[in-house]
């Protein structure tokens, strides 16, 4: 990091005068890329929801570590959610109710389950709220390690397998009469989505992780005209509002997830206009 320290001292920026900042904007450089790939997979699946509930199912796992005394409550997260994800591709593919149906049956239970949990003996709510606003300022070297190993690992899963993935999401039948295993694509897409989701809202927020999961895909394909420029707006609409949005929450004062998904609606709306003008 202390390389990464010095060459941001180069450039003389007040918001970048501080370590924490330094951090936080390393953070938000890895998580570009991350959200804006995975967005890309989350619209073209129609799983705009399943992020959401995903968060919720993470709280609930943040609640049970509390509760048993854990250090790192973050770890039960994040293999609640893995569990979460596992169930929901096993009964997504065992029942004809459709997805939106099956999401919402789940994120109202692990939402109720959490809350229980999180207020049982009378305890206090307040003590979670970090998680439902985010702090990304609070971000660790070691946490930006882990960060990174994520990216590295879904850049490989997005390299190798994003054309299965799509056929997969698009078209589950012809991707099957083609010998691709869906339900096993389907379930490490989901996997994938809930490491990513439980790990970034402790930064970014329950309450606005979806933004970033739907609004830079949404946004690209408003202008995008082939799938190589809807991958690309995606990220750098992704990289834009997150180095936008931390600078502009350093000088207000204001939540950075909060900020990130405003400057993400904002690309929508504008992308919106284009594209009805193009029309």
């Amino acid at each position: 990091m202390s390389v990464w320290y010095a060459f941001l001292d180069l450039f003389s920026m007040p918001w970048l005068s501080m370590d924490f900042m330094k951090n936080a904007f390393l953070a938000v450089l890895l998580m570009a890329p991350l959200f804006g790939i995975l967005s890309t997979m989350v619209v073209t699946g129609k799983m705009s929801f399943f992020s959401d509930a995903l968060g919720h199912s993470g709280f609930t796992g943040i609640a049970i570590g509390v509760l048993c005394g854990s250090a790192f409550p973050i770890c039960w997260a994040v293999l609640l959610a893995v569990a979460f994800a596992l169930l929901f591709s096993f009964v997504r593919r065992r029942t004809s109710h459709a997805s939106e149906t099956i999401i919402s049956v789940f994120s109202s239970t692990a939402v109720a389950l959490g809350i229980f949990i999180a207020t049982m003996n009378g305890s206090s709510f307040t003590k979670f709220n970090r998680y439902l606003i985010g702090d990304i300022l609070s971000v660790s070297s070691g946490e930006i390690g882990l960060l990174a190993i994520v990216l590295v690992l879904v850049l490989v899963l997005w390299v190798f397998a994003s054309n299965r993935l799509v056929l997969t999401a698009v078209h589950p039948q012809l991707a099957s009469s083609r010998g691709i295993p869906v339900g096993g694509y389907e379930t490490l897409f989901t996997v994938s989505i809930a490491v990513v989701v439980t790990l970034a809202m402790n930064w970014v927020g329950l309450m606005v992780i979806n933004s970033l999961l739907v609004l830079p895909a949404a946004s690209a394909r408003n202008v995008a005209r082939n799938l190589r420029q809807y991958h690309l707006f995606s990220f750098l609409f992704a990289l834009f509002a997150g180095v936008a949005g931390l600078v502009t929450s350093y000088y207000l004062g204001s939540s950075t997830g909060a900020v990130i998904s405003l400057y993400l609606a904002l690309c929508f709306a504008v992308t919106f206009c284009l594209r009805k003008c193009r029309g």
